[in-house]
């Protein structure tokens, strides 16, 4: 396993409410995995956690069989956070600033805009960018700390619903191809359903269910329409919307 959460808890200092309580959590190499669940079910606290911006009260959280360290793990948080007086170029090249072992070179990050379709704006500054754009700029940013372990908190949440579906599958392209683990945050089912091997479902009760999606890859946006898909979906919906707040 990449990534192995044991008995983890965790609860809010100032009022010592539990967020997360004897969570168990495997993630293997290479796989695809989506947070599901109400707001407050701890969700975003799950990838504070995995990035080692909090401490966990109990358990421990391993990366190839060692404790997870701040700066093992690649992560986007839910707004893109580029530097709005640094150009497109500049704001992926700050991982090689910060991460002074990682030799990323200027040249690199421009085969890569080329590839995800940003190559003419590579001067550009971030308020010349659509939604989509910046999205994209922020996950080359994340991608190219050379992570091997990504952590994506709802990146597409606010995007208009064709861009959405362009961006993941987008995203799904760039992640067959690099074998990348990603830990994918999002409130859209069917998204979740697409982009996802295995779906936890986190509930009020701090119970976790684990939901695999037997669906074939690669897939396309024509799975969207498939039966199997379909109820994959609607069988989300029913197991979130009859848990009462």
């Amino acid at each position: 396993m990449t990534v192995v959460v044991k008995n983890v808890s965790y609860a809010f200092e100032k009022n010592g409410e539990s967020v997360i309580s004897n969570l168990n959590m495997e993630v293997r190499q290479g796989e695809f995995v989506s947070l599901i669940g109400k707001s407050g079910t701890g969700k975003s606290t799950i990838l504070r956690l995995l990035t080692g911006l909090l401490k966990q009260d109990e358990g421990e959280i391993l990366l190839r069989n060692k404790e997870i360290a701040l700066g093992d793990v690649g992560y986007m948080p839910q707004k893109d956070l580029l530097l709005p007086w640094r150009t497109v170029l500049d704001n992926i090249m700050m991982a090689s600033e910060i991460q002074k072992d990682l030799q990323l070179t200027k040249e690199e990050a421009r085969k890569w805009l080329e590839r995800v379709g940003l190559k003419e704006y590579e001067s550009a500054l971030p308020k010349q960018l659509s939604g989509g754009m910046k999205q994209r700029v922020a996950f080359l940013r994340t991608l190219l700390t050379g992570k091997d372990v990504l952590l994506l908190d709802e990146p597409f949440g606010a995007l208009d619903a064709l861009t959405k579906k362009e961006m993941q599958s987008w995203l799904l392209s760039i992640w067959q191809d690099l074998n990348k683990t990603i830990i994918f945050i999002t409130h859209d089912l069917e998204e979740a359903v697409y982009l996802s091997d295995r779906i936890f479902l986190l509930h009020r009760n701090k119970k976790v269910e684990e939901i695999v999606v037997d669906l074939p890859r690669p897939r396309d946006p024509d799975i969207f329409h498939s039966e199997k898909m379909m109820a994959l979906r609607l069988e989300l919906e029913k197991r979130i919307s009859n848990e009462t707040d």
